[in-house]
C-alpha cells in the first residue's frame, strides 16, 4: 500500500474506530477469534451492537428504511496503541449509499463516479435507453404494426379466394356429369387451371409484401440484438472486472480474488453481491488499518423479509453462499475458535432404546446428535445402530430428525422392513407428535399451518418460504399450555420439509413465534425445545398398529 493511500485510509478512521462509551475492564477479552458460522456472541460485541443500534436509533432520515430490515455487524478490535474499540458495518448499501458516517467502508466503492465501475456502468445503461428508444421507435412498432395487420387480411384473402375455386370446382363436377362436347370440356380444364394459377400469384403477391414488411422489422431487430449483444457481453465483462477489484486480505496480509476464492465451490463464480456484506467488510478495513480482530457479531435490524425469517434484534451467522469462501481466506492468520457445532458432535451421548423387536428399532435421539453422519465423519444414530446390528441390511434410517431436536426415531433391521415403513411415510400412513416451547403466547387454541418451503441455497440448511418454487408443508398444531415466557404447543406434521416446525413457528405467515432455543429462525437458548415425543405405524411384519411415546424432558 502506498504512503498516500494508507494516509488516507488513516484519515477515514479517524470516525470508524469506536471506543466503548462505557468502562469494559470488568470483561474479559475474548481469547479466541468467533466462529463466524456457528457463535454465541462475546460480551463485548453485545456491548457494541447495543452501542450500535442506540445510534441506529438517532438517524430518524433512517428509519423508514430501516424498518424493511438490513444486516448489520461489529467487529472488536484493538488498535496499534492497545485501545479497545469496535468497527461497524453494514450489508449492501444503506440510505442509497456504500460511503456511511460512522461505518466502515466497502471493500471496492462501486459508486465511486471517477471509478471505471461507475463510468462503465453508465455506459452500459446508456445502451439500455438505445435498446429501449429502439423497442420504442414510432416506425419499428408501426411497421410490426401494419405487418401483423396484413398477415390478417392476407390469410383472409387467400381463404375466401380457396372457397370461391372449391364451389368453383363443386360446380364443374356436377358438369361433367352431363354430357359435354370436347370444347365445354377443354373450357372447364382452362377454368381449373386459370384458377389454381390465380391462387398461385396471390400467394405469391402476399409472400413478397409480407417479406418486404418482414426485412424492414429485421433491420430495426437486428440493431437492438446487436445492442443487446454487446450490453451482455459488457455487462459480464464488468462483472468479473469487478469481482477481481474485491482483493481480500487475510491476517498474514496475503490476497486473493473473489473468481479465486470462488473458483473451487459448486458455482464456480462469486454470487452477486458477495464482498458486500457485513463481516468482510470489517475484517478487510481493519486489516488495511492494522487493527486486530478479536470478536465479531451480526445482527439483523427491522421487519423480516418477505421469504427469509430474520427477526429484529437477533444475532446471526454469517452466511455460508456468499461468505464462507471469503471468510475462510480472511480468517487465516487469526487465532479462531473451533467450529461449536462439531465440538458437540464430537461428545459421546447415550442413545435409549424405546421399544424393539426383531424388524425395527425405536430410539430416543438425544439433542446434539445427528441421524445419519453427513459430510463429518462423527458420532450419529446410523452408526451407533451399525455397530449394535452388525448383521442388518438396508440403509437402516427410516426418517430423520434435525441434530438440535430430540426424540424418538424409527430405525429399520431389514431391507424389507424398510421398504415397507419408508412407504408408510410416503403415503402419509405414520403418524407424528412433537412437542415444542414457543417464544411467544398464541392467542388461537389450535390450527392449520401451510407454508411451502425450499432451501436458501446461498445459506444452506437454513429454509425459506417460497410460494411459486417452495415444496408442499402442512402443520397442525394445537395449545397445550401457556406461561409468561411462551406457549407449549403440539405439532402435527402432515409433511416432512427440512426446518418444517421451526420454520412455520418462526415465520410471520406462520406462528410467528419461534421455538425456544431456535438460533437459525430465533434466539439461542440452551437447548431448541423441540422433541419429538409420539410416533404411530403399522408394523412391516405383522401389521399390527404400534405406538411409541417417549415424553419430553422439559
Amino acid at each position: 500500500m502506498h504512503n498516500s493511500d494508507k494516509n488516507d485510509l488513516t484519515k477515514k478512521s479517524m470516525n470508524k474506530f469506536h471506543p466503548f462509551t462505557q468502562s469494559i475492564d470488568s470483561i474479559a477479552l475474548p481469547k479466541l477469534f468467533t466462529y463466524p458460522f456457528q457463535y454465541t456472541p462475546h460480551p463485548l460485541c453485545v456491548k457494541a451492537a447495543e452501542e450500535l443500534q442506540a445510534y441506529l436509533k438517532t438517524k430518524k432520515e433512517w428509519q423508514t428504511e430501516l424498518q424493511k430490515g438490513k444486516m448489520f455487524g461489529v467487529l472488536l478490535v484493538r488498535n496499534e496503541v492497545g485501545e479497545i474499540g469496535y468497527l461497524a458495518a453494514f450489508s449492501g448499501i444503506l440510505a442509497g449509499r456504500n460511503l456511511q458516517d460512522y461505518f466502515v467502508p466497502p471493500v471496492y466503492d462501486v459508486q465511486d463516479p471517477t471509478g471505471y465501475f461507475y463510468i462503465e456502468e453508465k455506459a452500459i445503461s446508456a445502451i439500455n435507453q438505445q435498446i429501449d428508444l429502439r423497442q420504442k421507435d414510432s416506425s419499428y412498432l408501426a411497421l410490426k404494426l401494419r405487418l401483423s395487420t396484413e398477415k390478417q387480411e392476407a390469410k383472409q384473402a387467400l381463404e375466401e379466394m380457396k372457397a370461391y375455386i372449391q364451389k368453383a370446382k363443386e360446380k364443374r363436377e356436377k358438369l361433367r356429369q352431363q354430357p359435354l362436347s370436347p370444347e365445354q370440356t377443354a373450357a372447364l380444364i382452362r377454368k381449373s387451371q386459370f384458377q389454381k394459377a390465380e391462387l398461385k400469384r396471390q400467394k405469391q403477391f402476399w409472400e413478397e409484401r409480407l417479406s418486404r414488411l418482414q426485412t424492414e422489422i429485421d433491420t430495426f431487430e437486428e440493431g437492438i440484438e446487436r445492442l443487446k449483444t454487446e450490453r451482455k457481453t459488457r455487462s459480464a465483462a464488468l462483472q468479473q472486472w469487478l469481482f477481481k477489484q474485491f482483493q481480500m486480505l487475510n491476517a498474514y496480509g496475503e490476497k486473493q480474488d473473489l473468481c479465486t476464492l470462488f473458483k473451487d465451490t459448486a458455482q464456480g463464480a462469486p454470487p452477486a453481491g458477495a464482498g458486500e456484506c457485513a463481516a468482510p467488510k470489517l475484517l478487510q478495513f481493519a486489516y488495511q488499518l492494522h487493527l486486530e480482530p478479536l470478536a465479531m457479531a451480526e445482527f439483523w435490524w427491522g421487519d423480516s423479509p418477505k421469504n427469509e425469517i430474520r427477526r429484529h434484534g437477533c444475532y446471526y451467522p454469517a452466511c455460508k453462499g456468499k461468505c464462507e469462501p471469503i471468510l475462510k481466506h480472511m480468517l487465516q492468520g487469526l487465532s479462531v475458535e473451533e467450529n461449536p457445532l462439531l465440538r458437540e458432535l464430537q461428545q459421546e451421548k447415550d442413545l435409549e432404546i424405546v421399544y424393539e423387536d426383531d424388524a425395527l428399532v425405536v430410539v430416543n435421539k438425544p439433542v446434539g446428535m445427528l441421524s445419519v453422519p453427513g459430510k463429518l465423519d462423527v458420532d450419529s444414530v446410523y452408526q451407533r445402530m451399525k455397530r449394535r446390528y452388525p448383521e442388518a441390511t438396508g440403509p437402516m434410517i427410516v426418517h430423520r430428525l434435525d441434530m438440535a431436536t430430540s426424540g424418538l426415531l424409527l430405525i429399520a433391521k431389514t431391507k424389507e422392513a424398510h421398504q415397507n415403513l419408508q412407504a408408510q411415510f410416503k403415503n402419509r400412513i405414520v403418524q407424528k407428535r412433537y412437542v415444542a416451547l414457543l417464544s411467544e403466547v398464541l392467542a388461537e387454541e389450535e390450527g392449520k399451518i401451510l407454508l411451502p418451503l425450499r432451501p436458501d441455497p446461498e445459506d444452506r440448511p437454513r429454509q425459506v418460504v417460497d410460494r411459486i418454487h417452495g415444496k408442499t408443508a402442512i402443520t397442525h398444531y394445537q395449545v397445550i399450555g401457556r406461561g409468561k415466557e411462551g406457549t407449549r404447543v403440539f405439532f402435527y406434521p402432515q409433511t416432512g420439509r427440512t426446518h418444517q416446525l421451526r420454520v412455520h413457528a418462526a415465520h410471520p405467515s406462520g406462528l410467528n413465534a419461534p421455538i425456544i432455543g431456535d438460533e437459525l429462525y430465533g434466539k439461542k437458548a440452551e437447548r431448541l425445545y423441540l422433541h419429538a415425543e409420539y410416533i404411530a405405524f403399522h408394523h412391516p411384519i405383522s401389521g399390527q398398529w404400534i405406538e411409541v411415546e417417549k415424553k419430553a424432558d422439559f
